[in-house]
């Protein structure tokens, strides 16, 4: 029997990470009745040991492990390529560096076994950080009303084999993880119980690079793809909740706003699409 299952794993130069990543994959419970699954460690443009050690980890019964590898980096054309040797029903993409609770891979298979075009994710938890800063930011990023409601599905997504079929190739854009959400009204996307683990990067300095980036992301989407707006449910900030903010954690929301107000500093642009800062 095919998988019905596909976990896909973008790598880049991640060496440091991918062995715990698929530890933890291959640790996670049984898949639903039924299901079997494959991993597809998606390398691109490595120039470390991140192939290497990642065929040398031996999948589970129930499981198949494949290493796809290109000579040129590319998140995206990794994906497009990944998506297409992927024999799953059930398409769940898993940057490198998230730990996934053991739970999270079965709860998001049975979230999409019915094949109807849909999304999910599980409950994100941001790893602890070294840095003050970040984990001062991190407490009233986590409070944000994107954090708190809907399905945010930064770090982990999955959706159905129909709701991939919603688009072609995956386009060269910033912020793939926000285009794939507004590919489906929110009513089509599924937060399970399970969460997940994911860093978040350190300093202030790295802060604002991958914030501008994030912000850019956005814009990108807006601009290329307008017709998506409509599925965006994220709820405004207004005032009240502010106060609240502030009350509950000022200096969480110092460091927030003072991360806000150097995004538009020239002294922290980046040549780089990709702003990964660790």
């Amino acid at each position: 029997m095919s998988p019905r299952v596909s976990v896909l794993i973008p790598a880049h130069n991640e060496a440091g990470y991918i062995g715990a990543c698929l530890e933890g994959v291959f640790a996670s419970a049984p898949l639903p009745q039924g299901m079997t699954g494959e991993v597809l460690v998606l390398a691109n443009g490595c120039t470390d040991e991140t192939a290497a050690l990642a065929r040398a980890v031996a999948p589970p019964p129930g499981w198949t492990l494949e290493v796809l590898e290109q000579p040129e980096g590319g998140k995206l054309r990794a994906l497009t390529a990944g998506d297409g040797a992927a024999r799953g029903d059930i398409l769940i993409y898993l940057d490198a560096d998230v730990a996934v609770s053991p739970a999270l891979i079965a709860q998001l298979a049975e979230a999409l076994a019915n094949g109807a075009p849909r999304y999910a994710s599980g409950r994100p938890q941001v790893a602890p950080a070294r840095s003050a800063v970040t984990r001062a930011y991190a407490r009233l990023w986590t409070r944000l009303p994107f954090f708190t409601r809907g399905v945010p599905g930064f770090g982990v997504f999955a959706m159905s084999r129909a709701g991939r079929e919603r688009w072609g190739d995956w386009p060269d854009i910033i912020a793939d993880d926000t285009f794939a959400q507004l590919n489906f009204a929110p009513a089509e996307r599924v937060q399970v119980a399970a969460g997940y683990s994911w860093p978040m990067v350190e300093g202030f300095r790295n802060l604002v690079r991958v914030r501008r980036r994030q912000n850019a992301g956005v814009a990108e989407v807006a601009a290329r793809y307008p017709q998506l707006l409509r599925n965006d449910d994220k709820p405004p900030a207004g005032g009240g909740a502010v106060l609240k903010l502030l009350a509950a954690d000022p200096a969480g929301f110092l460091v927030y706003g003072l991360v806000a107000l150097a995004v538009k500093s020239p002294l922290y642009a980046s040549q780089s699409r990709w702003t990964r800062g660790r």
